[in-house]
């Protein structure tokens, strides 16, 4: 790798950018040249000022701006943290293509797009190919604990039945936008039907995960499920956002189970509630049983920051295209660069 500093602007200030941002500004090998954002409270300031660190002499330009921008700053890595869903992500990527940068994305279904949008997917592929940069999508959830991490732990196993993961999370410890989106505070029948509209969505992701393990360990899924239910307050619960009457939603039981030949591979169990213990879990049964648990829970803010800034040098030592944590070398902690 070169000794020279990588270029990079953040599109999207929102919680996960700004603390992207902060961290990327410890490392010496890269050079944070600009951001990118809509809110008229940001467009114009130092991202310095934005993020909390003092002036760096770097500005947030408007979206409208993006693509003069990115061409302008010679950035070599985008750093995309605006949306979930690639069929609104896709006009963002594609300013990001078209001047020439690489991206790390940590919209969740970009993690293995072909599943929810194939058709963008192959397009936004293409046009990372002419373009000679390759395009990611990653974080902690899809991009690690259900997918990347089962994965690499299958590597001492000589086969594998079934992979088992589970996810548990004290939803009162998350920020606002969390709790917002798992429905927090809801009747039931409310969220019913605010999920059907779209209106919050609770976890991303469980499809994703699930072809993201089975490419990766050469499995072909035969039908995937995915099913979210409210977690009901048993007594009166507070948290530092919302006030939960007993009978009204704490959280959210999710499932996610892939199918090989009608027989369950994979399942990955998310629940998230308030006060629960935070852990995350995964167990192969295979030749030999494993069990691997993290009984402090892997942060998801923290954790995504790292994940996407680790996966940086890869994604730029990677070949053009659209790509997934399963055509990279695993991304580590890089002290030195």
């Amino acid at each position: 790798m070169s000794a020279k500093k990588i270029n990079v602007a953040i599109y999207g200030l929102g919680a996960i950018g700004v603390l992207i941002a902060r961290y990327l500004r410890e490392k010496h090998w890269v050079s944070l040249v600009g951001a990118i954002d809509i809110d008229p409270s940001k467009v114009g300031k130092d991202v310095g000022e934005i993020i909390g660190v003092g002036a760096l002499g770097v500005k947030v330009v408007h979206d409208n701006e993006a693509l003069e921008f990115l061409k302008d700053s010679n950035v070599d890595v985008v750093v995309h943290t605006v949306t979930t869903y690639l069929d609104k992500a896709f006009p963002q990527l594609e300013k990001a293509i078209r001047a020439g940068a690489n991206v790390v994305s940590t919209s969740e279904t970009l993690a293995y797009p072909w599943y929810r949008f194939p058709e963008l997917a192959d397009k936004l592929n293409d046009l990372a190919k002419r373009n000679n940069v390759t395009v990611l999508g990653t974080g902690v959830n899809p991009g690690f604990i259900f997918d990347t991490l089962p994965a690499f732990l299958s590597s001492v196993c000589v086969s594998v039945n079934k992979i088992s993961v589970t996810r548990s999370i004290d939803a009162a410890k998350r920020r606002y936008p969390f709790q917002k989106k798992y429905g927090l505070s809801l009747k039931p029948d409310e969220f019913y039907e605010m999920m059907e509209k779209g209106e919050i969505t609770a976890h991303v992701g469980y499809a994703e995960s699930i072809l993201l393990i089975s490419s990766m360990l050469g499995i072909k899924i035969d039908r995937v499920v995915e099913k979210q239910e409210p977690v009901i307050a048993e007594k009166h619960v507070k948290t530092q956002y919302f006030d939960i009457p007993k009978g009204h939603v704490s959280g959210i039981r999710g499932l996610g189970i892939g199918y090989v030949n009608d027989k369950e591979f994979i399942r990955l169990e998310l629940i998230a509630s308030v006060g629960r213990s935070d852990y995350d879990e995964i167990v192969i049964d295979g030749n030999p049983r494993l069990k691997w648990r993290n009984e402090y829970g892997t942060s998801g803010d923290i954790a995504t920051a790292a994940m996407v800034i680790n996966a940086i040098p890869k994604v730029i030592e990677a070949g053009p295209g659209l790509i997934t944590m399963k055509d990279i070398t695993i991304p580590t902690l890089k002290i030195k660069l």
